[in-house]
């Protein structure tokens, strides 16, 4: 399923993408696939960031203790 968004960008974001989409070969949908790659991303980074402030006061020995056993309970968790 698909969901219309109405963006107002200003003009020369729209002629940048339009110009790097043109020179890259674009096609009928690769601006709707862009925007949602960078959203995605913008997302991901965003998320990523967070969980870097929120765990600076951890050592990487710790961090990677954490992930030790967050894998190993999911290894457990499966059936």
């Amino acid at each position: 399923m698909s969901i219309r968004w109405s963006l107002v960008v200003p003009d020369e974001t729209d002629r940048s993408l339009r110009s790097y989409l043109a020179r890259t070969g674009g096609r009928k949908g690769d601006l709707s696939r862009f925007v949602d790659r960078a959203v995605r991303q913008a997302i991901f980074w965003e998320t990523l960031e967070s969980i870097w402030e929120r765990n600076q006061h951890l050592s990487a020995e710790e961090v990677q203790a954490l992930a030790d056993d967050a894998v190993a309970q999911a290894r457990a968790d499966r059936p």
